[in-house]
């Protein structure tokens, strides 16, 4: 019988606990380190080549330090016609965001790089999730921000929760993307690598 093959030690590049919470799923060993990425915006740089860009340098500042590992870097960035949607850090903040998106559509890129240089494994992918808001009074923007307090998730909504009352509809190819990871291609990047999932 051969030995089952040694695997490679597994990183998140992100100290996101959204993150980490979806990469659990998988039931992986991993650990998560922060990859100091500067994430300034370019200009004239698209909400989808931003977050390609800021996947791929987190997955490359943690790969570069320990390069025998295998790396995930991750990356997402929301738009609302032409302007990205930050966290919003607090209520008011939070409640504004909201306004603007009554009626309105948001797009989310939500990137993901998986990375060894010991291997030469390089593998990235984007997903796009559409969602379509409801008109919201601002007694309903009032009474969802002050129960689900959601000051640190672009847009100021957590799908994953209550704010799925925000919504029409939301259109993507997977519903794990909209919370930071889009766990069914990383699931099949992940066993490209050698591990198992599931």
């Amino acid at each position: 019988m051969s030995p089952m093959p040694v695997l490679r030690p597994l990183i998140l590049g992100s100290t996101s606990p959204y993150r980490a919470a979806l990469l659990e799923r998988l039931s992986i060993p991993f650990t998560a380190r922060s990859p100091s990425v500067e994430e300034t915006e370019l200009a004239g740089e698209s909400p989808r080549a931003r977050a390609t860009r800021l996947a791929d340098a987190k997955a490359d500042a943690i790969a570069r330090l320990v390069p025998e590992a295998v790396v995930i870097g991750g990356d997402q960035v929301a738009a609302c016609g032409d302007m990205i949607l930050h966290k919003p850090g607090d209520a008011p903040r939070c409640r504004g965001q909201l306004r603007l998106l009554s009626g309105a559509i948001a797009v989310f890129h939500t990137a993901v790089t998986v990375r060894c240089i010991a291997s030469g494994l390089n593998l990235s992918h984007v997903d796009t999730t559409t969602i379509h808001f409801r008109a919201l009074d601002d007694a309903e923007i009032g009474r969802y921000v002050e129960r689900e307090r959601p000051y640190d998730c672009a847009g100021g909504f957590k799908a994953e929760s209550l704010g799925v009352a925000l919504f029409e509809r939301m259109e993507s190819q997977d519903p794990t993307a909209i919370v930071g990871l889009p766990l069914i291609w990383l699931s099949g990047a992940l066993r490209a690598a050698g591990y198992s999932a599931p």
